[in-house]
């Protein structure tokens, strides 16, 4: 186990530290956050919105003489990623939407991450300037060339200090390879490499060559009115540079190893829970649906985020998961209208905690879940501006179906559909958690006694 990330007890005390972001009366579209990341050591937090924009924020040192008080996270750069686009052959608009953000481990003071939006990877550099040069021999202070015949003397350029300055420059644009929405990125364990997936095909690309990458899955089928199913999203193994997995709508999870060959059509292993024909309904297909498959950091387990569950899976069993878990069983019975309201189709994520023993996926009402894999315990948690007050501990909240409603609990019927965490993070080594609720990014942690 990590130190500092511990099981979900009941001694486990979740506490208001921040929220970043405009009072929803203000919000447009264009702020709705898109996507949410921890870098690899936690220092660094980075959002992604539908207006094409990049925020990160930086966590502050933490105070000498406040030795409880955890660093803040504060904005360290802001950088509009993507523009929106037309493609004029298809007649479509490509939204600068961001869709997924990956950093790459830090190999030196500069920070990488890899940003998408449907069409299109970018790579970012973000690097901090203190220094600026002076004593140019060819240009004067303001930078205008100087006539050569006015040079006498020569000068040694020296670093001068100025205030510091973050700058986010476009290191690699890898286009035009992807005929269908991207869903996914994935950086790879060699730090070569990293692959992109859209509905019906998986690019590999390597990180120095932006005009070709290979395709590794194929989907598409020569009549495209035979298709059954897309791909939802992908993810290299963690550890192991030749294993991937990738979900389909049809619920099913498949590895694949490129050492088997070049197109991994073929997959190594196939997961698929069969499906009890007592609960079939109309709504089986489009509930069953993964929009979420994350790999465990020890590389032995596969989590899948459907509809309705939460479900783990061991690399060794193909049969069924080892683990499922109800995230929000009450809707079973208002399917009906939330296919009418289209928010059936919703693609919630899901993530492991530094250990591995705690999992956390959202809800509506702004609610999230937490399921403890150890203690089987679960809890749900609100995100909101009402307790926002700082170190203000998270009551748990309950939802009734039918019957007598208790004082603290929220009736089924009352829940805010259009208020949905659809995106959250978990610090790799630490209890502190990043949601995304619409606009704004909250951020909690566990309290320090």
């Amino acid at each position: 186990m990590i130190p500092g990330v511990g099981a979900l007890t009941q001694d486990t005390l979740w506490c208001f530290s921040q929220v970043k972001g405009t009072i929803e009366i203000g919000a447009t579209e264009a702020d709705i956050i898109s996507t949410v990341e921890f870098n690899h050591t936690g220092e660094l937090l980075a959002t992604g919105d539908k207006g094409g924009r990049v925020v990160i924020f930086q966590r502050e040192q933490e105070s000498k003489n406040q030795v409880h008080r955890r660093g803040e996270y504060n904005v360290y750069s802001t950088f509009q990623s993507h523009e929106p686009e037309f493609d004029y052959l298809k007649s479509l608009e490509i939204e600068e939407k961001i869709n997924k953000i990956r950093w790459l481990p830090q190999q030196n003071a500069a920070y990488f991450l890899l940003s998408t939006n449907d069409k299109t990877v970018k790579l970012w550099k973000v690097s901090e300037r203190d220094k600026r040069p002076e004593g140019y021999n060819l240009k004067d202070e303001e930078g205008r060339l100087r006539d050569p015949a006015t040079i006498t003397t020569l000068r040694v350029p020296v670093l001068r200090p100025m205030d510091l300055m973050v700058e986010a420059t476009p290191r690699r644009v890898f286009a035009n390879a992807h005929t269908y929405h991207i869903n996914s990125i994935s950086v790879n364990s060699d730090y070569e490499t990293y692959m992109s997936a859209d509905d019906l095909r998986i690019n590999l690309w390597n990180f120095e060559i932006t005009n070709q990458s290979f395709n590794i899955v194929d989907i598409k089928p020569a009549n495209m009115e035979e298709l059954t199913e897309v791909i939802t999203a992908a993810e290299f193994h963690p550890h192991h540079c030749n294993t991937f997995v990738y979900s389909s709508s049809k619920g099913t999870i498949r590895l694949c190893d490129m050492r088997a060959s070049a197109l991994c059509d073929r997959h190594t292993k196939f997961f698929e829970e069969p499906e009890d024909p007592s609960n079939r309904s109309f709504f089986s297909e489009i509930i069953s649906s993964i929009s979420d498959v994350k790999f465990s950091h020890s590389g032995r387990y596969i989590m899948t985020r459907d509809y309705l569950t939460v479900k783990v899976w061991d690399l060794n069993m193909e049969n069924r998961p080892i683990e499922t878990y109800q995230v929000h069983d009450y809707l079973r019975s208002k399917l009906c209208s939330l296919y009418e309201n289209d928010c059936i189709f919703d693609k919630f994520e899901c993530v492991w905690n530094g250990s591995d023993s705690v999992i956390m996926t959202g809800s509506y009402n702004n609610f999230f879940r937490m399921f403890d894999r150890n203690t089987k315990r679960d809890v749900t948690l609100e995100a909101s501006r009402e307790n926002s007050k700082p170190r203000a501990i998270l009551k748990p909240r309950k939802v009734c179906v039918g019957g007598k409603r208790r004082k603290d609990e929220i009736s089924v019927d009352s829940l805010d559909f259009s208020k949905k965490i659809l995106h959250t993070a978990w610090h790799p080594s630490e209890n502190i958690i990043a949601v995304a609720a619409t606009n704004n990014l909250y951020i909690f942690q566990d309290k320090v006694n």
